[in-house]
């Protein structure tokens, strides 16, 4: 497990390098770094790779950073996703510097789009979004003007104060930055910087009806406040010569550079925004926090602790490459931040009773369990033991296979910190099922007695049946089942930006065909005594199940929800460094 107190906070990378250099040849003096969600949804595993990068290099600098949302489409955003959004940062371990929102910058932006206006650079277009999208051209064929391209200063100062005014309907005109039509970089190719939406904004509430695309408010955001290397990921590079027109043409005092960083994928891990709010909004699960779902609020529903996902993200480093991660590496963190701190506990998920017929009946004998073998510090706890006991139905076969070492007629197990047992007799429904097992114990096999008579090759868990809590076990797999579909899945396009909220949305192919139906099974059972007190977000290791955490929406008193958070093995291991 990487320890982070131990490790430098960043391992060696091409950004650490630049900044290293900037601060030593004093292009800087002070490192300043922002977050910059859009609230329009839950951050996800991704986004924990973005909040890391620019929190740890910042810190590892002695600089600051920023938590700013880029709230520039009032349609897509919610205060819910604002709050929800400061709650994962909070719990990933973070505190921003300064809470900053795009909106705050609105007056400015838009002094900043007359600007451009004034210096012939931008101009109001009456084209439709689809007008735009067909005369934009492609990576081989040129764009064409728009026939509104050439019209005065004075008439685009007119008009674009009209927009603010109201006088026009969402789509009817829009700010374009006037740069090159026919530039290899379709980015470049008169951009939309401003469009009409008449929509009540979470921060300004209705004082606007036109407003920035993401596009052109991210670098003035940047340059207002100071940050000197705006971090994002590999899919905004083609943004860059855009980004840095918007700053030098807006004659920004303060000038930041972009660098980007290879993104996060997990292999059968869907994250793009608008895909997760299609889950949501058909039901396909209940709500972002599900713990199926990759958002930060569903792992951390799940299970998954911030030190393992901080471990995660360090592992996967810090470059310019694309890469998908298997989903073993994430799951391999968790196990590794809870074998030392999950008490170890017996649950069973599929009862099947067993009656101890030469135990004496109404007798509660008490016995002593490890917490923890790996940890002794986490001591120990009594136990209930009787008459009466569950184990699962998978531990008794009537006819088994060779090398089946749990109980079948006539054969002996350890009963994990209890006794030996021996399968005696059997009792059938009238559907030939196995309801109830008949044993006998041997008094001198306890645990912890140092009995070495003789041997058995099984040993299997149970919970003592009259004081037994009845639980609910959510078992969990992969959300999407196709893992070559990772690719185009993955395909988005980054907030607002390539006309993407003038233009009406293409239709694709829908992802929605390869959710595994089975992602999620439910079964009842029985968990010990001592987890009657259980708490949401308690953690514990099951064993031979896993590690489960209680849920926060489901758990009752007296009636606990597990998320199993990952099992207990995996053939995956770290490579030596």
């Amino acid at each position: 497990m990487i320890n982070v107190e131990n490790q430098p906070a960043t391992p060696s990378n091409f950004i650490k390098n630049v900044i290293t250099e900037d601060l030593k040849s004093g292009k800087v003096k002070e490192i300043v770094t922002r977050f910059p969600p859009e609230p329009n949804g839950y951050l996800h595993i991704g986004h924990a790779k973005a909040i890391w990068i620019n929190f740890t290099l910042a810190d590892e600098f002695g600089g600051k950073t920023n938590l700013r949302f880029d709230d520039t489409n009032p349609v897509k955003e919610d205060v819910e996703y604002v709050n929800s959004i400061k709650e994962d940062v909070k719990w990933l371990g973070y505190d921003w510097e300064q809470l900053r929102f795009a909106s705050d910058y609105f007056e400015e932006m838009y002094s900043r789009a007359v600007l451009l206006i004034k210096k012939g650079k931008a101009y109001v277009d009456d084209q439709s979004a689809e007008e735009i999208r067909a005369n934009r051209g492609t990576l081989t064929e040129p764009g064409q003007n728009s026939p509104y391209r050439d019209r005065s200063v004075e008439e685009n100062l007119d008009l674009f104060e009209r927009m603010r005014a109201g006088e026009f309907a969402n789509g009817e005109r829009v700010l374009r930055a006037k740069i090159d039509m026919s530039s290899p970089n379709i980015n470049l190719r008169d951009p939309v910087i401003y469009r009409i939406s008449h929509a009540h904004h979470h921060n300004t509430g209705d004082k606007w009806c036109i407003y920035p695309m993401y596009a052109f408010a991210h670098p003035l955001e940047d340059a207002i406040e100071g940050v000197t290397h705006s971090l994002c990921s590999l899919e905004f590079e083609d943004q860059r010569p855009f980004y840095d027109w918007i700053i030098a043409e807006c004659e920004m005092p303060s000038t930041p550079h972009q660098y980007e960083f290879g993104r996060l994928n997990v292999a059968q891990t869907v994250t793009s925004k608008r895909k997760l709010k299609q889950l949501v909004d058909e039901k396909y699960v209940d709500g972002w926090d599900d713990p199926r779902m990759p958002t930060i609020s569903g792992l951390r529903r799940l299970g998954y602790t911030p030190d393992a996902i901080r471990n995660f993200v360090y592992e996967t480093g810090i470059s310019k490459a694309y890469g998908q991660i298997d989903r073993q590496v994430l799951e391999h963190f968790i196990r590794e931040d809870l074998k030392l701190k999950a008490p170890r506990t017996m649950a069973v998920l599929d009862p099947l009773k067993v009656v101890i017929t030469n135990y004496p009946e109404g007798q509660v004998e008490w016995l002593e369990a490890e917490n923890n073998t790996e940890n002794p510090e986490m001591g120990v706890r009594q136990i209930p033991f009787s008459r009466e006991i569950y184990i699962e139905q998978e531990d008794f076969m009537e006819n088994p296979p060779n090398k089946y070492f749990r109980l079948f007629p006539g054969n002996e197990v350890r009963l994990k910190h209890a006794y030996f047992i021996k399968c005696n007799e059997f009792i059938k429904d009238e559907n030939g099922k196995v309801i109830e097992i008949h044993c006998t114990y041997d008094p001198e096999t306890k645990s912890g007695t140092g009995f070495t008579g003789r041997k058995v090759k099984g040993t299997i868990h149970w919970v003592e049946a009259t004081q037994a809590v009845p639980a609910e076990f959510r078992l969990y797999e992969p959300l999407i089942k196709d893992e070559e579909l990772e690719e185009e899945l993955e395909q988005e396009v980054a907030g607002d930006i390539n006309l993407s909220e003038v233009a009406a949305e293409t239709t694709e192919k829908t992802f929605l065909d390869y959710v595994n139906p089975n992602s999620l099974q439910i079964v009842n059972g029985f968990v010990e005594r001592n987890m009657k007190d259980a708490k949401p977000q308690d953690k514990f290791q099951f064993f031979r199940h896993g590690y489960f955490n209680v849920d926060s929406k489901y758990s009752e008193p007296g009636r606990p929800v597990f998320n199993r958070v990952v099992s207990l093995k995996s053939s995956f291991q770290l490579p030596k460094s």
